[in-house]
This record gives structure tokens, sequence and C-alpha cells, in this order.
């Protein structure tokens, strides 16, 4: 069915019935099938991917990549985009207010949208009075990177005046806080990382030197306009104004829609996704869009979990219709399916087209595909 614009509970919306408000979401997120090919138009579109430690499968960002480029995506093309042609960059923020900030690797194209937020430091009071307490902390740390960066946080010495205090592990990690502070400020920028740890530099040895920056008030209306184009359709207190008013059969909340989304044609194929996929991170938009249920239950003990430690979604077509409980047992060999779990009853292509996904999967991290 096309968009139109009709009468509703806003005049003016566009009214869309959950079927194209969900194709809407599956283009946007180049989950559709009209697959990309390169990983940095990739990341353009999507804004940024995700990085999280947890890699039950794959770390969070290479399995995103995965989802969308197939298995002729490498993690070396990441790594080198960070690292050797700086085309992407790492920054923690909060891209939705009601949950906490992560870190993300955006495309270095959108840096200029950041900047002028970056120089009036990390929000809040706190941090701001615990930099100025720490001046001569900061400087020590940031001439210890002009000397010697790119630099391992356990490499910088803590010679904080006032330590910062919490009831959470960021506790006296004093030099961690900093760290973060002054990325947040624009002055350093993760270099790299050994592992999983990050190394820092000064911003002028990893930032390009020729970015305009975009003033903050303009900026934050590109990034609500980006974030939309990302999304295709979602809730305002993500997007704020942009893009349009719309309403979904079926849900009683107000969206915003990308004009350009609307009325474009579709075809479908079957993905594996991580549970971090913002297909699927905001649960309620998961939810009006697709009445699809889903909680990543990696902290619930295991004999409360219904899916499993780190189940991937299924989308088939433009439904989500599932879960995989798998894990890769990386000593072995293997990748262990524990369970596939069927939200609507599977026919013989269904269950081909997730087996031929579960086998690609195992093939690309090469291990052998154990359980199906």
């Amino acid at each position: 069915m096309s968009a139109r614009r009709q009468p509703d509970r806003d005049a003016t919306a566009v009214r869309l019935d959950q079927r194209e408000a969900g194709r809407i979401a599956i283009r946007a997120q180049r989950l559709d099938g009209d697959r990309p090919r390169d990983l940095l138009p990739l990341v353009r579109q999507l804004t940024f991917l995700q990085v999280d430690p947890t890699s039950a499968i794959a770390p969070s960002a290479d399995l995103i990549a995965w989802s969308r480029l197939g298995s002729g995506y490498s993690p070396d093309a990441l790594r080198s985009a960070l690292e050797v042609e700086r085309t992407m960059f790492e920054q923690k923020a909060q891209e939705d207010p009601r949950i906490a900030p992560f870190a993300l690797i955006r495309p270095v194209s959108d840096l200029c949208l950041y900047l002028d937020a970056m120089s009036s430091g990390p929000p809040g009071e706190r941090p701001r009075e615990w930099l100025k307490a720490n001046a001569a902390f900061r400087r020590d740390v940031l001439a210890r990177l002009r000397d010697a960066g790119p630099l391992l946080s356990r490499d910088i010495a803590d010679t904080s005046t006032v330590p910062w205090t919490s009831s959470g592990w960021t506790h006296d990690q004093n030099v961690t806080k900093m760290l973060e502070f002054l990325a947040a400020r624009g002055e350093i920028a993760t270099a790299g990382r050994i592992g999983r740890q990050r190394t820092w530099d000064l911003a002028e040895r990893v930032y390009p030197a020729d970015i305009e920056v975009v003033p903050e008030a303009d900026a934050k209306t590109l990034r609500n306009q980006r974030r939309l184009r990302s999304l295709g359709i979602a809730l305002p207190i993500v997007v704020g104004e942009a893009g349009l008013p719309a309403a979904v059969e079926g849900s009683k909340l107000q969206w915003r829609v990308d004009p350009e989304a609307l009325d474009q044609p579709f075809s479908g194929r079957t993905a594996l996704l991580s549970p971090f996929d913002r297909l699927v991170h905001d649960r309620v938009r998961t939810r009006e869009l697709f009445d699809f249920e889903y909680t990543l239950e990696m902290y619930k003990p295991a004999a409360a979990r219904r899916w499993g430690y780190f189940a991937l979604p299924i989308l088939h077509q433009d439904r989500l219709v599932g879960k995989v409980d798998a894990i890769a047992d990386r000593k072995a060999g293997i990748l262990r399916v524990n369970a596939i779990h069927e939200d609507v009853p599977f026919n013989a292509a269904m269950s081909g087209d997730v087996r031929a996904e579960l086998v690609e999967l195992a093939g690309w991290l090469r291990l052998e595909v154990v359980g199906v």
C-alpha cells in the first residue's frame, strides 16, 4: 500500500500501514534486497556503527556490517578506516535521550556536525567543576600525549588533585575520566585500539585539519535529518522535527518519517541481526512497527532466559520472525546453534533461508556451524 496523506489523529500526517512503515525502516537500514557493497558509504547511511565489547558471535560493529555487506566484509577494513585512512572516527555519544551514551564509529565527513558542541565541554556541572579542579592534571595528560601519543590509558600517570568519585566502576578511575572528558571537549581523540583497549592521541593528529565547523544550532538540525534518514521512521524524541509527521496504523504514537523514503519499491531478504542493530535497538519502535518482542538476555541468569544469551533477531523479507540462539566457540572452531525460536511458523523456504544465513555467518567467522 502506498503512503498517503489522509485525515487521521493529525490532519497533516502521512498515514502509513504497519507493513509499509516496517519496509521504510528496513530500507533505511540497508537490510533490504538491494545490498550495499562498500563499508564507508554504508556507514554514511547508517550514521554510525555501535561499539560494544560483547563478542559472543563477533564484535557488534563487525556483525552489523556483515549483516548488510555479507561475507565480503572484513573487519580489517573497519580498522583501516579508523587507524590508517582516517575516514571514520570513534566517539562516545548519546543518540537517544532514553539510552545512556555508548561508543560509536562515525564517518569523518560527519565530524563537522559535532565539533561546535564538543567545544563547550562535557555536559553537566560536575564534570566541568572536576576539570577545573584538575587543571594541572589536564595539562599533564595533554603534554604526555603530545610527547608520546598515541597511548593506552595505563601509560598515563594519574596526577589528579581531586579524585573522581562514583558509586560505580568509574570511582577513582581518574585517568579514564580525564581522557573521556578531554575527548568530549574535542581536545583528544581515539587513535585506534589494541585489542579492546583504546589508544589516545591529540585530536589534531587524528582529525582532519581542514574541517569547516557547522554552528551547533544548524548542526543539531542536520544531525536530526541524518538520523531520520538512517532510520526511515522514528519517534520525535529521537529526531526532533526532522521529516514529516506520520501516523502508523495500529500505533497510538506520533512518528516522523523521511519524505524521501515514501513510495519506494521494496525487495526483501533474510538477515541475522545483532541485538544492538538499529533496526531493533529501540524495543518500543520494534514492537510498534513489527509486532516483535525482544530482550537482550545476556544479563539474566541462564534459567531465566527465553531465547538465549545473545539471541540474533531474524529478519525475513519485511518481517521480524524469530531469534537464533547461537554462540561462537572459537576454541572448538564451531558456531554452535542451540535453538532457532520461531515467532511465526517457518515454512520450508524460510527455514532454508535461515540455515543458509547461519552457514554464511559461520563461513565468515571461519567456523563450522553445528546444530542446524
